[in-house]
């Protein structure tokens, strides 16, 4: 008895691309699950900032820097400037002279300090809470007796004030009206 060789039956094939479908459906979904990638124009308002702080003021004069600041966090703008009434130098010994604002010659100098913590909202307005601080030389100076000796120590001036304010992230400018006359104006662009 001669066997004759097998061939495939149109039921067998059916039923091999059946699987190989079936197969290939269970392996493919895999490749699909990846969520889907959204693209948006949005800057997310917890970036950074660009601070522009102008300040405008006859005692300390006209200045302005740029600071780049995030949400929830601060940065001091500082600026020492020459006294208008010329050097005045200072002696070590005079009382507080660890804290007054001298130039690299020792010489008392103008000083104001602006310090900005701006918290920006999702709207994009920022919440700005900014403190200023100065100290210039006044007038003439005052004999002080220290140690045994006569010195002879400028006096100071200062200045100290918290404002609070909101203004927009846009490139808008707020401008601040301080206690002594100086004016403030900060802008805030992304």
């Amino acid at each position: 008895m001669m066997r004759r060789p097998l061939r495939p039956t149109r039921s067998l094939l059916a039923a091999c691309a059946c699987a190989a479908a079936c197969a290939g459906l269970a392996i493919a979904p895999a490749a699909h699950a990846a969520p889907p990638i959204t693209v948006t124009s949005k800057t997310p308002t917890s970036g950074p900032i660009k601070y522009t702080v102008k300040v405008a003021s006859k005692a300390f004069g006209n200045l302005q820097e740029t600071r780049t600041i995030s949400s929830g966090q601060t940065d001091d703008f500082n600026w020492k400037t020459a006294s208008t009434a010329g050097a005045t130098p200072v002696p070590e010994q005079c009382p507080g002279y660890s804290s007054l604002a001298l130039d690299a010659n020792g010489a008392l100098a103008r000083q104001i300090s602006v310090r900005l913590a701006p918290i920006v909202a999702d709207d994009g307005t920022a919440t700005v809470q900014m403190s200023v601080q100065a100290s210039m030389p006044k007038g003439r100076a005052t004999t002080v007796k220290t140690g045994g000796k006569t010195l002879q120590c400028p006096q100071v001036t200062g200045m100290s004030q918290v404002v609070r304010f909101t203004m927009p992230t846009t490139g808008a400018a707020k401008t601040v009206a301080l206690n002594d006359g100086t004016r403030v104006t900060v802008s805030a662009k992304r």
